[in-house]
């Protein structure tokens, strides 16, 4: 299914379109949700929720902005966070580094095809030093900009350069995927 005709089902609340959506998906973007919650009984209440939150909002979402896997995946990194910064959850349990990221579930979930597919790690490594560490942080982690500005001693004025600076990259290479 194309792109543009998943965007057209979900928007019609068609049930095979959503279910297509689930079959395809599901592994790699309960993967983004699992690096950051390393629970796996919360990190599936968490992927619950954001499938539900991303049919509902299925017209929130501009074709124009970015892909609907980037959108998707947005949703549930943020979900995850803020599952994280609740008060059900305690913040001292940050997640692992980027190539845990990128490998770690491979045994678990059998997301290794599709993380690799996505050309997350070919993206990255696209990044100097310093930028691959802010995004791993903000980004893999669910670290703030405030959080990794005091916790490593950076100026949060750089952090956020770091941060607009690789995007520009990222969004500049994004054509190779």
């Amino acid at each position: 299914m194309q792109e543009e005709q998943l965007i057209e089902g979900l928007r019609a609340r068609d049930r095979k379109t959503t279910e297509y959506l689930y079959e395809k998906y599901s592994r790699a973007l309960f993967a983004v949700i699992a690096r950051i919650v390393s629970d796996k009984d919360i990190a599936e209440e968490v992927f619950h929720d954001a499938f539900i939150k991303i049919t509902k909002k299925i017209d929130s979402y501009e074709e124009s902005k970015g892909r609907l896997y980037t959108w998707m995946a947005n949703i549930c990194r943020n979900s995850a966070i803020d599952k994280l910064r609740s008060k059900e959850i305690s913040q001292s349990g940050k997640t692992n580094g980027i190539d845990d990221f990128v490998y770690g579930l491979e045994s678990q979930s059998g997301t290794m095809e599709q993380v690799e597919a996505i050309g997350v790690k070919e993206l990255i490594n696209n990044l100097n030093e310093d930028q691959r560490f802010i995004i791993d942080h903000i980004y893999f982690k669910g670290y703030t900009h405030s959080e990794v500005s005091e916790e490593f001693d950076i100026p949060l004025g750089t952090v956020k350069s770091r941060v607009r600076a690789a995007l520009q990259v990222l969004k500049k290479n994004l054509h190779r995927i």
